[in-house]
């Protein structure tokens, strides 16, 4: 995934033919961009762009040096390809709140891992301007072996605070948490909610620009999910980025306002959450 425009001399299309080369080559570990995208009306500048991405896997049929020979032998195929994304597009603005829709198999969380870095586009691009934070996975991020209190200061080194930030929230971040009896002990002792309620915790008390999130609300209790929902609210109210993938459907058509619906790795629908919703149970 790329954090910052093309280089001086490079082919850009028109989205980007505007911009300036910066005379600063500056860090990759960064995620703001070194010059901003150009304004073409009084709204800001967006906040991530995908350009044309496309995304396979190979899907492995074989699993043993047994099952490998049995197919060679019969001429299965020992794996095949699979397309997750085939020339997507699209443009997320600053302050918006948007869905990624489509059943399973469509490519919202390949898109979503694209958008976060954890993985990077075959072909095309994706940019993004400004901090993100990502809760695709539970207890990602977090080493089995540390205590929640060391886990805190290593998540939050990932999502890019410093020490001294870390410390003047963690008092807040635990009672967000609600697990200040279990924050000394090894999480690999943690169950899935108490993983959840840490990470979530730690990624919304950090100043992001992008908040991704991928079914993980689905995790918590109900009293959580709502204390969790009401957070992202106040968020987006202060013009915070957000994507979130999730099934829930009536809870995302309010939650976000526009929906982008994938359907066979290409974008279907890009519009209204709710008519993006009604377009995907048609």
């Amino acid at each position: 995934m790329q954090r910052f425009p093309p280089t001086c001399g490079s082919t850009a299309d028109s989205l980007f033919s505007s911009l300036s080369c910066s005379s600063s080559s500056g860090s990759s570990s960064s995620v703001d961009w070194r010059v901003a995208l150009p304004r073409t009306s009084e709204q800001s500048a967006p906040r991530i762009v995908v350009d044309d991405v496309r995304k396979q896997f190979r899907l492995r049929h074989t699993h043993s040096i047994k099952e490998t020979a049995l197919a060679a032998v019969r001429r299965r195929p020992l794996s095949t390809e699979f397309r997750a994304l085939d020339g997507v597009s699209f443009e997320i603005g600053e302050g918006e709140s948007v869905a990624l829709l489509g059943f399973n198999g469509s490519g919202k969380s390949t898109m979503l891992k694209l958008i976060s870095g954890v993985l990077s586009p075959d072909t095309g691009r994706v940019l993004t301007r400004g901090r993100i934070a990502g809760l695709i996975e539970v207890g990602a991020g977090f080493h089995p072996d540390l205590s929640g209190r060391e886990n805190i200061f290593l998540n939050a080194a990932i999502l890019g605070m410093g020490k001294k930030e870390t410390e003047a929230r963690f008092d807040e971040i635990v009672a967000f948490s609600e697990i200040e009896k279990f924050i000394d002990t090894e999480v690999k002792h943690y169950s899935s909610g108490m993983f959840l309620r840490l990470a979530f915790s730690v990624a919304i008390h950090t100043e992001v620009d992008i908040l991704l999130i991928d079914e993980i609300l689905s995790v918590g209790d109900e009293p959580f999910q709502k204390k969790c929902l009401a957070r992202i609210r106040e968020l987006h109210a202060k013009g915070k980025t957000l994507v979130v993938v999730s099934h829930d459907l009536d809870m995302v058509s309010r939650l976000c306002e526009r929906g982008i619906l994938l359907r066979d790795g290409k974008v279907r629908f890009d519009g209204p959450s709710k008519e993006a919703v009604e377009v995907m149970r048609a």
